[in-house]
């Protein structure tokens, strides 16, 4: 299934006072890996393929994470993301943070495709994964 590579150099604003990677950011660094790993399947920035698809996001509803190893400020670490499923109109990444060529940590995600609710604009609804979006992330 797809993958892709992103770099991120840890910033001392990523850490905690005792200088390592306050564990909530890396949440942040895999939601930016989750919309870059679309983005690079798409060939299009995220605010780009949200308008061509007309979804109003990828939320997730399941994610976890080992943490084998800490980060610190300056460490430029690696983080690599495929797509490990694909269902109805939900989809499993995984991501592998690599600092200094070592595993540090294993993450996963649960995302669901969704549009606005047509009858309440103000909620979200499950949609369909397009053929193509399946036939790119496959």
């Amino acid at each position: 299934m797809f993958s892709n590579i992103t770099r991120i150099e840890i910033q001392f604003g990523d850490c905690d006072p005792a200088g390592i990677v306050y564990y909530p950011n890396y949440f942040r660094f895999f939601d930016n890996a989750t919309a870059a790993l679309l983005s690079a399947a798409f060939k299009m920035h995220k605010r780009h393929w949200i308008a061509k698809y007309g979804i109003a996001g990828i939320p997730m509803v399941d994610t976890g994470a080992k943490f084998s190893r800490p980060s610190r400020f300056g460490d430029v670490v690696e983080i690599r993301s495929e797509i490990t499923a694909l269902g109805r109109s939900s989809f499993g990444v995984r991501h592998l943070l690599y600092n200094e060529g070592e595993i540090a940590i294993e993450a996963h995600e649960k995302r669901v495709w969704v549009g606005r609710d047509p009858d309440d604009s103000e909620k979200i609804v499950s949609l369909p994964i397009p053929d193509d979006v399946r036939a790119v992330l496959g």
